[in-house]
């Protein structure tokens, strides 16, 4: 195998790593969000928080 041959297989297999990180990350996506939502649901009746309530807080992140 050339030189050549080497470097198109790597970047052949570079890519196709890449597509499975980003299937990977879509579909782990709604798993931590219906965490962040179900975390937030539990916090619905909590006290003022930084100027919304703890659940408000909770959705936040990650949304940034």
């Amino acid at each position: 195998m050339t030189h050549e041959e080497q470097i198109a297989k790597l970047t052949e297999m570079l890519e196709i790593q890449q597509k499975l990180h980003e299937t990977a990350i879509d579909m782990l996506k709604p798993a931590i969000e219906a965490e962040r939502e179900a975390c937030a649901k539990l916090c619905e009746d909590s006290v003022e928080y930084a100027g919304g309530t703890l659940a408000d807080a909770i959705r936040a992140r990650g949304q940034a």
